[in-house]
């Protein structure tokens, strides 16, 4: 094939192919938020890490601490053909507890809270749209206090968090027991009922 026909193919696939999006959700531990997007279609990758604070590469014990600002942050990176931000949402929801403004289930503090980081304005205008479908849905006994706020530098965390619940499966398992989280999560997709599919 002569070069500048090469070249021309080349420039028409790279303006036709489509970049990964991202997506910033923060719902208490990492680790309990990485499996929930992992086993979804469409999914490229989830990485745990801090964002939403005001220190240059924080460690985990700053983070806990709850002294730098920081939120536990899952950043997932999928196809925009293959899963809609919608229904990233959707999953989000059905693995917080969004009515609790303290933290997450037994991680206390504001580093656990929830919060839904936007990358764009398209994705501000649906996280807010959902989230005034869920408060809808839920009626005015149960406050919706999910945060909605634009994404920041994203740092990952340290190896040892990242795949935590495929590498120490039964601590994994034990600590989502002990926390009370699978519990809450019951009583809350009660509420809400079941995720949607696509």
């Amino acid at each position: 094939m002569p070069r500048l026909l090469l070249a021309l193919v080349l420039c028409c696939a790279a303006i036709g192919a489509r970049a990964d999006a991202v997506a910033t959700f923060a719902g208490g531990c990492f680790w309990c938020m990485e499996h929930p997007f992992d086993v979804l279609d469409g999914v490229i990758s989830t990485t745990s890490g801090y964002t939403g604070g005001h220190v240059k590469n924080p460690t985990y014990e700053q983070v806990s601490g709850g002294h730098t600002g920081h939120y536990e942050t899952e950043q997932i990176r999928y196809d925009p053909d293959r899963i809609s931000y919608e229904r990233m949402l959707d999953v989000y929801w059905h693995n917080i507890d969004p009515f609790d403004a303290g933290g997450q289930f037994c991680d206390r503090g504001p580093q656990y809270r929830a919060v839904i980081f936007y990358h764009d304005k398209r994705q501000e205008e649906l996280a807010r749209q959902s989230k005034q479908a869920l408060q809808d849905k839920v009626g005015p006994g149960h406050k919706v206090v999910t945060q909605i706020l634009p994404a920041k530098e994203f740092y990952p965390a340290e190896a040892y968090h990242q795949d935590y619940y495929k590498k120490n499966p039964l601590r994994y398992k034990f600590y989502r027991y002990s926390c009370g989280r699978d519990k809450r999560l019951e009583e809350v997709r009660r509420l809400i009922g079941p995720e949607k599919t696509e």
